[in-house]
């Protein structure tokens, strides 16, 4: 189900089953507040204090404690009311407007900055279960229209306290967030895989494209060749000339050659030039951003500022690709970044079968990578068409099931 935002209203909760109930938030809570509004920084301390928590350790079901601050326990004391418990629901009340995460065992007895504390009847409503509801497309949609403000929009307790929630039995409240849950955990494992997977390539790169670690060949013996630095201009060659590239509005949708456009983007369109490319590096310049793309399959270049870096015979293509992914020049905008690439040496291997050997190890990584990116974008998918069918009473839950309970 999509969720148009122009439909909901805080009061409208959608079709859903006539046994679920829709009460306002603060018939199921005994207490929806605000955290401490000023400021806290002559407060803070080390770890021996209170953890203190902010819009930015909050996220979507869950909390993020990266940078988390602490305060000292006599300004916690002054703060008696915000003074968090296991279950809470911590919704941000301005920024990532209405992203509500439940607070963590740990973190019971912690306090927090300009959240909206909401204390919930635990008979009636399982914590977890709200928090899903709360953070899906349609409790989104819904937490929109409780938005103020003419400069910075934020949600006020008040109108909050309004929000009507849609709420099965508690036993059909439990049985949903557990099955979320467990997509969250597939979801949050395969993520751990891809950072893995992303740091043993880097690990790689830094070992094979700087002869620290020297492969086999085919005969299983490891490569002895020399390494020696390149110039830019004894490495690479700029492929593309200035008078092939076109802007992205003298493309035709309706056409079938891919067009590398400003902003990173591969669009499908028809391209007025000539000049078609394939199995190079493509630097997408656009918007103050620098984008080091592999094109495996042929297209034209788009819009001014892509440029097309090619190998000379004395760099397997795939090698220099790799060498110009490690530069890690920062974003200067294209002149400027050229400048510095063109400034750098490349230290490579002569022997062209040591170069290939590596670009098929560095390859195989990236593939491993991209299998796992299209695994998380599969479950992402698949969890979000899940929740909204759970959480409207489309596909009910089997309340037979005695660990549900």
């Amino acid at each position: 189900m999509e969720a148009k935002r122009e439909r909901y209203t805080p009061n409208d909760v959608g079709p859903s089953p006539e046994e679920w109930a829709a009460p306002r938030l603060s018939e199921v809570s005994t207490l929806i507040t605000n955290g401490f509004v000023g400021t806290a920084t002559p407060y803070y301390t080390d770890e021996t204090g209170i953890p203190y928590l902010y819009g930015t350790n909050v996220r979507a079901n869950k909390l993020d404690l990266t940078g988390i601050r602490y305060i000292t326990s006599e300004f916690h004391a002054t703060q008696s009311k915000t003074e968090l418990k296991f279950g809470d629901l911590l919704t941000v009340q301005s920024g990532h407007i209405g992203e509500t995460a439940v607070v963590s065992k740990e973190l019971d007895g912690a306090n927090c900055h300009a959240l909206i504390v909401t204390r919930l009847k635990l008979d009636m409503v399982f914590p977890k279960f709200l928090s899903y509801y709360m953070n899906s497309e349609i409790g989104r949609a819904r937490m929109s229209g409780l938005e103020v403000g003419s400069t910075i929009l934020h949600i006020n307790t008040k109108d909050l306290k309004k929000f009507r929630v849609l709420l099965p039995s508690l036993t059909e409240q439990k049985g949903i967030a557990k099955i979320l849950s467990t997509w969250d955990k597939a979801i949050t494992t395969t993520q751990q895989l891809i950072a893995n997977s992303q740091q043993q390539k880097k690990t790689m790169m830094e070992q094979l494209l700087t002869g620290k670690k020297r492969l086999l060949d085919k005969n299983g013996v490891k490569f002895s060749s020399e390494w020696e630095f390149l110039t830019f201009d004894e490495a690479f060659k700029v492929a593309n000339k200035k008078s092939a590239q076109v802007k992205s509005s003298e493309y035709l949708p309706s056409g079938t050659i891919p067009i590398v456009d400003q902003g990173q983007k591969l669009i499908a369109g028809y391209c007025n030039s000539q000049e078609f490319y394939s199995d190079i590096p493509v630097i997408v310049f656009g918007d103050h951003t620098r984008c080091l793309k592999w094109i495996d399959f042929v297209f034209c270049p788009g819009a001014d500022g892509t440029q097309l870096l090619d190998s000379k015979a004395s760099l397997d293509k795939k090698f220099g690709y790799y060498l110009l992914l490690k530069t890690d020049i920062p974003n200067l905008g294209y002149s400027r970044h050229m400048r510095e690439l063109k400034a750098k040496d490349f230290k490579v291997p002569m022997e062209i079968e040591e170069q290939k050997k590596i670009a098929t190890v560095l390859s195989a990584a990236d593939h491993e990578i991209t299998i796992l990116q299209h695994r998380l974008d599969a479950l992402k998918q698949e969890r979000k068409a899940l929740m909204q069918q759970l959480l409207t009473g489309k596909r009910r839950v089997n309340l037979e099931d005695k660990q549900v309970a």
